[in-house]
């Protein structure tokens, strides 16, 4: 059972840090300054500040994931934890993703974008169930 953890983390995490790297690069490939007013530069400040924090975090979140599961070194409450979290994450962007879809220029970006947050979420909310679980029944 614990293997299938591995791969659905593995699978979570890559996904996480591939968005996350990814999002660096949108506010450019997207030209989100062109919307903004040039003279409004606190906030151009605070759009390009929260987009880094973002990016990071995911990076940060999938790496932080693969260490634990794949590091040998953390205890069960600690994945349970870091799974939590990372869960609650992209369980928060799935919804979103629900009620305010980005990418509805383009169907196909939109239910993409949405496809790809279920696989996402679904493999770490799987990947917590069943380390979860795997206590109960030890």
């Amino acid at each position: 059972m614990y293997s299938l953890v591995k791969i659905l983390v593995t699978i979570g995490s890559s996904a996480s840090i591939g968005f996350g790297v990814w999002h660096f690069f949108v506010p450019a490939a997207w030209k989100w300054y062109s919307y903004i007013d040039s003279r409004a530069t606190e906030l151009i400040v605070a759009v390009r500040a929260i987009n880094v924090f973002f990016s990071l975090s995911l990076v940060l979140f999938g790496a932080l994931n693969l260490l634990f599961i794949h590091g040998g070194k953390a205890n069960r409450y600690s994945i349970v934890v870091m799974l939590t979290a990372t869960c609650i994450l992209w369980l928060t962007r799935l919804v979103f993703q629900l009620i305010y879809p980005q990418g509805s220029i383009n169907p196909v970006l939109q239910y993409g974008m949405l496809s790809a947050f279920i696989v996402v979420n679904l493999c770490y909310m799987i990947s917590l169930f069943v380390v979860v679980l795997q206590r109960i029944t030890d």
